[in-house]
């Protein structure tokens, strides 16, 4: 604790605080802005931090990452657009709440569970930092192959209408995920002589696309209803549309606590990212709930439960960093190349050489959690006024706010083209009832599943009785089973009967 203490002296200072307060603030409005994203503007932010102290920097650059976490459920919840694709999740329950005139209900049921999920994450960074360092390398592909087996056995829960439907987008998703140079042998697949393709689809405008610029395209032409619908979010029917209700409270603390979970597992991953964990999250909230037919209709747990294990998942996954220097995600294997800049070496003896330091670091992280609490109360009900925009003008402005996504994610003109083809393949899935979200789950977890898999192969020797050597690949596999299980004997039971003659 000495370290940690000596931290907090450090954190204090009022300069280093404003460094903390203008990354949560910077990252908070990136993040609402669609298509940026926390990675990018980390990214930008690290050569304004050459002329700074160390822990000022880090500070500074985990606002960032922190504060887009969060703000990427602004434009998810009021224009259907996620920052990120791990909000994806968030706008499924968020946007038809705001739809419903509860945009501000929303948007604090999506600021309290990222700063409980933030924050609980943080907490469990400053715990197992040290200690799971030991335990962390026994994580190999095959029980990361077995973790992904067992995030796409949530698909049959997110498939709420047909299973069948479910499961059929979900394999388009990951057929879309081989898309690029084969992983072995470097040979081209499915590209059609594009060498843009070498590199896969680009997840961003995909999934801008079929989310956004799909929702827009319907919302379209639909032009009779969006007078009506418009003044709907911004009349408000009742004072409890703007507020976290004791109900939404009691609904969503078990989905935060549930999310906070996840993530931490999931970020302590490497590899994984935090659109597996806000879909995980999402998909167990749903699984679980006495009345599932709620989610994708309004259900402010669903919300929660996104926003907790999306914004738990950025603290959790430095803690491969800090215990063995292995990146856990995008955010982590940027921060290293600022932590380098500042003459620190993420890794077991950074503890040793510069406690003070990582104590400031630890401090730094709560401190930025906090604040984010404080600025997105304060700049919510500004963001808010978006949904007093007539509809009419909402849908040009998102369609040019998506392209301005679209082209900065996707390399140009190629990112535009790749969202405008799958934003026609998104109105196709809904018109036809097929889940885009699946297909975006199986898109996420394609690559990785079929690297992680070729591994173990290779690993295991081609032959499964060495899965006994790996027993948290053992635990997870028989979860699959279990929720396989689950899911088919809640099909069955919700299967019409047939009536007796």
């Amino acid at each position: 604790m000495t370290p940690i203490l000596a931290g907090f002296s450090d954190i204090l200072n009022p300069a280093t605080l404003l460094w903390v307060a203008a990354g949560v603030a910077i990252g908070y409005l990136v993040g609402a802005l669609p298509g940026l994203g926390k990675a990018t503007a980390v990214a930008i932010a690290i050569p304004l931090t050459f002329a700074l102290p160390a822990l000022p920097a880090i500070a500074f650059l985990i606002g960032i990452a922190k504060g887009s976490a969060a703000g990427s459920a602004v434009s998810a919840i009021l224009l259907n657009v996620p920052g990120e694709p791990s909000s994806a999740p968030t706008a499924l329950d968020g946007y038809p709440l705001a739809r419903q005139g509860k945009a501000g209900k929303a948007l604090k049921a999506a600021l309290f569970a990222s700063v409980l999920g933030d924050l609980g994450s943080t907490l469990a960074l400053v715990v197992l930092a040290q200690p799971i360092a030991s335990y962390a390398l026994s994580i190999t592909p095959v029980e990361i192959c077995a973790v992904l087996l067992f995030s796409l056995t949530f698909v049959a829960g997110l498939s709420a209408q047909s299973l069948a439907k479910g499961l059929v987008a979900a394999c388009l998703g990951l057929l879309a995920a081989t898309v690029g140079l084969e992983i072995e042998s470097g040979l081209p697949r499915l590209t059609f002589g594009d060498y843009r393709l070498f590199d896969g689809i680009p997840l961003i405008p995909m999934a801008i696309g079929m989310l956004a610029v799909g929702e827009m395209i319907l919302q379209a032409g639909n032009r009779a209803a969006l007078d009506q619908q418009g003044a709907a979010i911004a009349r408000g029917a009742h004072p409890d549309d703007s507020r976290m209700t004791r109900e939404d409270w009691r609904r969503s603390v078990p989905a935060i606590a549930r999310g906070t979970a996840i993530g931490i597992g999931v970020g302590i991953l490497p590899g994984l990212g935090a659109s597996v964990g806000s879909f995980l999250s999402y998909g167990a909230a749903r699984s679980r709930a006495r009345d599932p037919g709620r989610f994708g209709k309004g259900a402010i747990e669903g919300v929660a439960a996104a926003e907790s294990a999306d914004n738990a998942v950025v603290p959790a996954s430095l803690i491969p960093l800090f215990a063995l220097g292995i990146p856990g995600s995008v955010i982590a294997a940027i921060l290293i190349g600022a932590f380098m800049l500042h003459g620190v070496a993420p890794g077991p003896l950074m503890f040793a050489q510069q406690p003070r330091l990582v104590g400031g670091i630890y401090a730094a992280m709560i401190a930025a959690s906090l604040a984010l609490l404080v600025i997105g109360l304060t700049f919510q009900g500004l963001f808010a006024q978006v949904v007093r925009v007539p509809t009419r003008l909402v849908v040009p402005a998102v369609l040019f706010l998506c392209v301005v996504g679209a082209w900065l994610e996707g390399g140009g003109v190629f990112g535009v083209q790749v969202m405008l083809v799958f934003a026609v393949l998104g109105v196709v899935f809904i018109k036809l009832g097929f889940s885009v979200v699946n297909f975006l789950i199986g898109f996420v977890v394609g690559r990785t599943f079929e690297l992680t898999f070729r591994q173990s192969i290779q690993i295991l020797g081609r032959d499964p009785w060495n899965l006994v050597q790996h027993p948290i690949a053992l635990m997870f596999l028989a979860l699959t089973v279990l929720a396989v299980w689950r899911f088919s004997r809640g099909a069955r039971r919700a299967a019409p009967k047939p009536e007796d003659p």
